[in-house]
């Protein structure tokens, strides 16, 4: 609308068929409204910050309602169990739960090896969390427990407090065991309370910064790395401790190294019966005391040294949690609340800790099973952590002569959905190279540095990235398709063409203090037009006038001198008078050209000024400089999310530069060298703003406060100024 109004309605039907300018005149419409700057809108619309509520007498009000809003927010349960629909979604969540049990009870177990627990451990994590989840969680289909990447990072914890050998002597393995039981419940408390706290004061939106190429990119190489810690397991082999960076490397060379000594094995059976431990040193699972283990208070003497890990895993566990409920809840329709889900993962990692669990997210591959099979609330969860408590309290020494061998492989096995994110890499790099980056990036951060390092360094570059990305936007010069009112890159789009006269400049990111200068930068090379160049030839030519001109002074001023001497004192005097005179007139003139670097608002009036009474001298052919092929000039700044005062002071010297540019120009034209031959009304530089949405930190910075109006006082010497708004 606004280029049609730029170049007149002529303009704009003959780019249009006889059709569309028919239909272009039917809806055609005239508006007219008050040009008001900051102070004018303020008393006009009476602006005021809002009253202030006082939020915390809120908080501290006690009423039966509040009492019981606040229960029902924190206690889901009691708002979806009542309204439960038993006929038509129980037989289906017995079903379900069964399913995910039958699985949870493998996994359970295997997962416990890679935290470095005793299996049963992995039992007691698949009992306790469970249940809490279903009193206080708000998806219905995840399925919460032991989760391969969270217990492979234990373990590196617990392996980095609890060795296997110390001084290079082996510690006794029912110690070290205790040990480590006590290091892995602790972190579980400290997790719990890390989760509950950012849930309770709104942190939820904290996983926003984990963007879903570095969480696929997170876990893939978490799976690389829990694979390659069963391969121990599964070849029989006993290793040398390793952790730190380049750990997993050390670690499979240490297994080609000593593949030769592995051992074959067989399945529980053939273990039982053949006595594959006592004969052949094969590792099982060993004893799985009957009954469930009393309560622990956590050692808070382990806390400083846990804190750092604690934190990562809770940030960790609440990612993929909340990525596959929101995943679930979209599915199915309904809502996952962030914050209530950051409580409910807490609350279970710290009621587990207290029962010497450690911590636990959810797993994708059950959940997937818990959605497939049936399920349709959180009651499935609730019957599968039963059913694991009946495994725990009658069955489990069924489970006692299962070779460690037989986990490792139900691990690798369920690692198989997170191995295929290696194919992200083919899609990504199709669809997204940047984010294909931070996907290699953070793989080989977490393969090369380990877990916890790996996600702080993935977690940064990926901030970075972003940084840089809007430091060095895709700048382009747009055109408009045929036939439409649609505008496009001229360089992307062959069919896009420029309106004659006009440039339509346009940035993909906002300007601030960080890409200001390449905006500057780039929209001057687009344009063609040096502005920094012609400015400084200008002020050139003007010093070389000036000492010309004072040259010339000198000269009359001598002439006149010896003409003083021969004529007698009385025309001294006047000569005297007169070279004052034209000292001061000269001085005058020197001030006028002065030119302040620092301030182009006076540079701009000043030279506006000079220009409307310089000779051809001061023109652009005069300069050697070619003439712009563009009248209008529109800056397309739908982009901008922000405003800061950077990018109003980048804003304000793109526009006073221009108007040198301008102020050359109708030099030029005045002079009757210029080849563009505009009428002189349109002998302007239209600085246009595509200002909708204007952002809302923009309060006293108005357009008319950067801009002048076209009926200001300033019009007959200052080009005309418009903003536009399509």
């Amino acid at each position: 609308m606004g280029l049609a109004d730029a170049s007149g309605p002529r303009d704009t039907q003959a780019l249009l068929s006889a059709t569309q300018a028919v239909e272009l005149r039917r809806r055609d419409y005239h508006m007219e409204r008050p040009l008001l700057n900051q102070e004018h809108l303020e008393e006009l619309g009476r602006w005021g910050s809002a009253p202030r509520t006082r939020q915390w007498r809120t908080w501290l009000q006690c009423s039966h309602a509040r009492a019981r809003a606040l229960l029902l927010q924190h206690l889901p349960v009691l708002v979806w169990l009542p309204r439960y629909p038993v006929r038509d979604w129980l037989l289906g969540d017995l079903l379900s739960g069964m399913s995910v049990a039958i699985m949870q009870l493998p996994q359970g177990l295997a997962y416990a090896l890679l935290a470095g627990l005793p299996p049963v451990f992995g039992l007691y994590s698949s009992f306790y969390p469970v249940f809490i989840y279903f009193l206080f969680g708000t998806s219905r289909h995840i399925s919460v427990g032991t989760f391969a990447v969270m217990s492979v990072m234990v373990g590196s914890v617990t392996e980095s407090l609890a060795p296997q050998t110390l001084n290079d002597s082996t510690i006794n393995e029912t110690t070290r065991d205790a040990e480590r039981v006590r290091v892995a419940s602790t972190l579980s408390v400290l997790v719990g309370l890390f989760q509950v706290g950012l849930g309770l004061i709104h942190f939820g939106f904290l996983v926003t910064y984990l963007s879903e190429p570095l969480v696929r990119g997170y876990t893939t190489a978490a799976a690389v790395q829990v694979f390659v810690s069963q391969l121990k397991y599964v070849f029989g082999l006993h290793l040398s401790s390793h952790s730190g960076p380049l750990s997993l490397i050390y670690t499979v060379l240490e297994v080609c190294r000593k593949l030769p000594q592995s051992k074959l094995i067989g399945a529980t059976g053939i273990s039982y019966g053949m006595g594959l431990k006592h004969i052949f040193g094969v590792d099982v699972v060993g004893n799985i005391s009957a009954g469930l283990v009393p309560p622990v208070a956590p050692n808070t003497q382990l806390f400083s040294k846990l804190v750092g890990s604690a934190f990562t895993i809770a940030v960790v566990g609440f990612a993929i949690a909340i990525s596959l409920g929101k995943i679930f809840a979209l599915r199915h329709g309904y809502r996952v609340d962030s914050n209530q889900e950051l409580v409910a993962l807490g609350l279970s990692n710290l009621v587990g800790g207290i029962f010497q669990c450690f911590p636990v997210s959810c797993s994708m591959s059950r959940s997937l099973v818990q959605e497939s099979t049936g399920g349709n609330s959180q009651v499935a969860g609730a019957i599968s952590s039963l059913f694991i408590l009946l495994i725990i309290v009658k069955l489990g020494e069924l489970f006692r002569d299962l070779p460690k061998a037989v986990l490792a492989a139900i691990i690798i096995v369920n690692l198989k959905g997170m191995l295929r994110q290696l194919s992200d890499v083919c899609s990504l790099w199709k669809a997204n190279r940047a984010d294909l980056l931070i996907w290699l990036v953070t793989f080989a951060a977490t393969i090369l540095l380990n877990l916890d390092l790996g996600l702080m360094v993935s977690v940064v570059f990926s901030l970075l990235l972003v940084v840089v990305r809007t430091q060095m936007p895709h700048y382009s010069i747009l055109g408009q398709v045929p036939n439409t009112d649609i505008y496009r890159d001229v360089a992307e789009y062959s069919e896009a063409k420029e309106v004659p006269g006009v440039k339509v400049f346009r940035s993909s990111a906002t300007v601030y203090f960080a890409n200001a200068d390449f905006y500057s930068d780039a929209l001057k090379q687009r344009c063609g037009v040096d502005v920094d160049f012609l400015i400084s030839q200008k002020k050139k030519l003007l010093k070389k006038r000036e000492q010309l001109k004072l040259k010339q002074l000198q000269k009359e001023k001598k002439l006149q001198k010896q003409a003083a001497s021969s004529k007698g004192a009385s025309v001294s005097i006047n000569v005297n008078t007169s070279l004052e005179d034209m000292r001061s007139n000269n001085v005058e003139d020197c001030k006028v050209m002065q030119v302040s670097p620092g301030d182009k608002m006076e540079d701009a009036t000043a030279n506006g000024q000079e220009d409307s009474k310089a000779p051809d001298g001061s023109t652009l052919k005069a300069l050697g400089l070619p003439q712009p092929d563009f009248h209008s000039l529109i800056l397309d700044l739908g982009a901008l999310s922000f405003v800061d005062t950077v990018c109003l002071k980048s804003l304000k010297n793109i526009f006073h530069d221009f108007r040198e540019i301008e102020a050359l120009w109708s030099a030029s034209l005045r002079s009757g060298t210029s080849s563009m031959h505009p009428s002189p009304k349109s002998i302007s530089l239209l600085l246009s703003m595509m200002l909708s949405p204007l952002p809302s930190n923009t309060r006293g910075l108005s357009p008319t406060a950067l801009f002048r109006s076209p009926d200001s006082e300033h019009a007959a010497s200052c080009p005309s100024l418009h903003l536009w708004r399509l």
